[in-house]
């Protein structure tokens, strides 16, 4: 069965407009743990889940992209950096948090985009980690667990907020040497 070209840049494109809808259902409860924060958090998990479905379908059906290279990235930032705004508006997450992440995640898609025209830069292995660290930390964070299972929770989600924050600013850094050394390589090559 032949599946259509554009079949996974279309899913990333629905991930990307998922941003401002989960953000709105977020930010509409104002911390009150109602039935908007669930289904918020369960459009979130269900959009950052489907990073490996469009990447999926690319790789098997032979239809990767360099759009789809670029908006991939970008899907995964709008999702997350929505719900690291949210969760700092909400007076959840301290904002030094959100502004540590949204400096590394906006630093990359500019320099992204900055050098498409030399060379695409895809996502790393260690991007790809802290994409599912941040996944899952906000997902524990987003989800209302402790109204059914009592604070110590807050105690887990804390513990999976520092491992994403740390991988953050980890991968960021291994992007600029990747970089760096590669600029390097290729000065080197044309002289």
């Amino acid at each position: 069965m032949a599946v259509p070209r554009q079949l996974p840049n279309s899913i990333t494109v629905v991930r990307i407009l998922c941003a401002p809808v989960f953000l709105w259902m977020l930010l509409a409860d104002a911390g009150a743990d109602g039935a908007l924060r669930w289904w918020a958090a369960v459009l979130f998990i269900v959009a950052i889940a489907t990073d490996g479905i469009d990447g999926y379908i690319a790789r098997r059906h032979e239809i990767v992209t360099d759009l789809g290279k670029l908006l991939d990235p970008i899907a995964d930032k709008a999702l997350t950096g929505c719900a690291f705004v949210g969760l700092s508006i909400l007076g959840e997450l301290p904002w030094w948090i959100t502004i540590v992440v949204l400096v590394r995640e906006i630093g990359i898609t500019v320099y992204r985009l900055v050098v498409v025209s030399d060379h695409v830069l895809a996502a790393a292995w260690m991007g790809k980690l802290k994409t599912l660290a941040q996944a899952v930390a906000l997902s524990l964070a987003l989800l209302p667990l402790w109204t059914l299972v009592g604070d110590w929770i807050l105690w887990v989600d804390g513990v999976a907020m520092t491992i994403a924050v740390i991988l953050t600013v980890a991968s960021g850094v291994d992007y600029i040497v990747s970089e760096a050394r590669a600029a390097t390589a290729r000065g080197k090559g044309a002289a």
